[in-house]
């Protein structure tokens, strides 16, 4: 999050807590007025939003029957809702309180000046009910010993592939869909098919196109070097071990010879135009991959979008990151606590779960809804990117460990300087390497120095 002035931050959280209020829905009228709660979260848009049609649905159901009304008061993004919550923890002037619940992550919890004021869900959940989740979605949660994030949808990361641009590539050249399934061939083949693109226009020299982009480089080195079994943090900072130079080799290599996307922006902006044709994302973005690519010429194409499990390395785990935000309930009076814990035990019952989680482009926070209730809900689909990313996250749940990323003080920092700095590091490489000769070629020998070099550079300025 970047700095701002103090009287910026202030005046975003009152416009936001404003804009937010907008949404409440009115309490309908019972003969017993009902215990009401609220909730800040982040599944849709104001109008259009999956989590308040399940909220209707229970209002209308087991709330109506327990005497249970949930309030959505605030839908926005995570960034949004991070603020909210420190202003209103820390009492800043025209911050107003803290719902009953609220969306977050670990990060968002550490950052509040005092975590007590959110209960331990393991006060309101036996060791049976936690048993059915998902072991490491339960583990993110626990901050300072305590079950404080309640994970409600889980996203992990995919490769998204523009499958009608790659079968054109891959009957052009023999390339072959299951060398993406480690970052080695993935990593390779980027460099091939820039060659290849560059081949296209003889006369224009140095026009090859990227051919892979990654929404979060920060995650592949974390990801990548803790699969190899090395650290990647050490203490607050960064190890840059052995393994992280075992995962910088392949990487820089594409990003030299222009096999990546190394411009900011999301992972799904490049796919958009043509621009790249494969990328790795968050699962949650699966919304935002279109199904038409606009070129930078005008002219429109449909195209296929095909999921697949996270690449891997040859002989590293499979591994993979896992995202999103769970629900913290605050401290208030018993009946409040109750009520709160009701309609999120009715939302992550296995069934529910994955009637809910499959309008959103999420995983479900159960064994059981992974095991009985997806493969029916995958049929029930009519988007065939959705039934992509779902076939991907079955493959991926069978198969692979979530990675649960630790919670320092500085992770958000570290992430922050990481993301741009090696952005800006192998993009002055590129250019070092475009102006090496005047055919844009430079032998291996210079190359294997230029990513040695660049790798110094790079973990020295990291550490200052």
């Amino acid at each position: 999050m970047k700095k701002r002035g103090y009287l910026s931050v202030i005046l975003s959280v009152v416009l936001s807590a404003a804009v937010c209020s907008a949404c409440s829905s009115s309490v309908p009228a019972v003969k017993k007025q009902p215990v009401t709660v609220t909730i800040w979260h982040v599944y849709g848009g104001q109008t259009d939003s999956p989590l308040n049609n399940q909220i209707d649905e229970f209002n209308k159901t087991v709330g109506k029957d327990k005497g249970i009304n949930v309030q959505v008061t605030c839908v926005s993004n995570t960034n949004t809702i991070h603020e909210m919550v420190l202003a209103a923890a820390n009492h800043d002037p025209g911050a107003g309180d803290l719902p009953d619940m609220f969306v977050s992550y670990p990060k968002t919890v550490l950052a509040m000046p005092d975590d007590k004021v959110l209960i331990n869900y393991r006060d309101y959940f036996s060791d049976q009910e936690l048993s059915a989740f998902i072991p490491s979605f339960v583990e993110e949660g626990i901050v300072n010993d305590r079950l404080v994030v309640l994970p409600v949808a889980k996203s992990t990361e995919i490769m998204f592939v523009n499958q009608t641009a790659f079968d054109r590539y891959a009957a052009a050249t023999g390339a072959k869909i299951e060398d993406l399934g480690t970052w080695e061939g993935l990593f390779k083949m980027a460099c091939e098919y820039t060659k290849w693109s560059d081949d296209q226009t003889p006369n224009v020299k140095n026009d090859g196109k990227p051919f892979f982009v990654h929404d979060y480089h920060f995650n592949y080195f974390q990801v990548g070097v803790e699969s190899l079994g090395e650290k990647f943090f050490n203490g607050n900072a960064l190890a840059f071990g052995p393994a992280f130079a075992r995962v910088w080799e392949p990487y820089a290599r594409a990003g030299i010879l222009g096999g990546l996307w190394l411009k900011g922006g999301y992972a799904t902006d490049p796919l958009r135009t043509g621009e790249c044709i494969t990328s790795v994302a968050s699962s949650a973005s699966v919304l935002y991959y279109s199904d038409i690519v606009t070129y930078p010429d005008n002219t429109s194409e449909k195209i296929r979008i095909t999921a697949y499990p996270c690449p891997v390395f040859k002989d590293g785990a499979k591994m993979v990151m896992q995202r999103g935000a769970g629900v913290c309930t605050v401290k208030s009076t018993p009946e409040k606590e109750k009520a709160s814990v009701t309609f999120l035990k009715w939302l992550t019952a296995p069934e529910r779960n994955v009637s809910f989680v499959t309008s959103t482009g999420y995983m479900p926070v159960t064994q059981e809804g992974f095991d009985k209730y997806l493969p029916a809900a995958i049929d029930r689909l009519t988007d065939e990117k959705y039934k992509e990313l779902y076939r991907a996250f079955q493959k991926t749940q069978a198969s692979y460990t979530f990675y649960t990323a630790p919670q320092l003080s500085t992770y958000l920092a570290l992430e922050t300087a990481f993301e741009s700095g090696v952005r800006q590091e192998l993009s002055a490489a590129r250019n070092e390497y475009l102006s090496g000769s005047s055919a844009g070629k430079v032998s291996e020998e210079k190359l294997k120095q230029m990513i040695s070099d660049h790798l110094k550079k790079f973990s020295s300025d990291s550490n200052k």
